[in-house]
């Protein structure tokens, strides 16, 4: 423990020597680099003016956080991290991973309920995780719900210039529960991928209308979309000699193949 306090004031007192954090650092990110934009660049100092005092306090503090390889996460980590730390003194140590191990890591962190970054210097880990996680969020209550906590403990370091209902996608992100569990900044179309010439075949149209008493379709709610999956994985199981399955499940070890439905093992 003593090893830990005292290598925890020495990093404060070489970041609060070392960390630049001001109006000139913040007046060249918005000239060089934060534009174009939608706001004026008086706003976007205005903007700056209130990051730089809400960070005060944090100045020096260091977080983790995690997100899938895509250019989009290349240049916040690149770019972005080096441009709030400089504003804000706060360091962002921002690492990429595959989507797969993204996936496994928010799995294994909920399963456990502990922290993977095993550092002595370190405040907040964050995920940069898929809306589709969403409902496993709500459930199980181990992610912050952002309605309340920018309204309450979070409200002194949230922007007060943030218009979150000016996001599009706000409702993927949303819980059954009506709070918000994650800012919709990154928005992909939810697809249903499905063999067509599967679901064209008179035999399996007519075996499925016997079973489920309705015509053979794309869903159009869960309960259609749950016996899809188990009429071709637990009735069809098998098309021209290739084992089949009715769903390939987002959140285990294979995310890449997404809801990827009635997909052959070797797809």
């Amino acid at each position: 423990m003593l090893k830990k306090i005292a290598l925890l004031a020495a990093f404060a007192v070489l970041s609060s020597q070392s960390a630049l954090a001001g109006m000139a650092e913040a007046k060249k990110w918005v000239n060089n680099e934060f534009q174009p934009s939608s706001l004026s660049k008086s706003d976007q100092m205005k903007e700056m003016e209130w990051f730089i005092n809400a960070a005060k306090p944090f100045k020096g503090m260091e977080i983790n956080v995690l997100s899938e390889t895509i250019p989009t996460h290349e240049y916040e980590s690149k770019t972005l991290t080096k441009a709030f730390e400089e504003i804000t003194g706060i360091k962002v140590n921002h690492q990429l991973l595959g989507e797969g191990e993204v996936v496994q890591a928010v799995q294994t962190q909920m399963q456990t309920k502990r922290n993977l970054y095993d550092a002595y210097i370190n405040l907040y880990d964050a995920y940069i995780n898929d809306s589709d996680l969403i409902d496993t969020h709500s459930r199980l209550q181990l992610a912050i719900n952002l309605s309340d906590w920018m309204a309450g403990e979070g409200k002194d370091v949230t922007n007060p210039m943030l218009d979150v209902d000016d996001f599009v996608g706000k409702s993927f992100t949303t819980g059954p529960d009506g709070k918000l569990y994650q800012l919709p900044d990154q928005q992909f179309a939810n697809l249903y991928w499905f063999r067509k010439d599967w679901f064209d075949r008179a035999d399996l149209k007519k075996k499925f209308k016997t079973l489920y008493g309705y015509d053979l379709g794309v869903p159009v709610n869960w309960s259609a979309y749950e016996d899809i999956a188990e009429f071709f994985s637990v009735h069809v199981k098998e098309i021209d000699g290739v084992r089949v399955y009715g769903h390939m499940d987002y959140g285990k070890r294979a995310p890449d193949l997404g809801w990827r439905m009635t997909t052959s093992a070797g797809a």
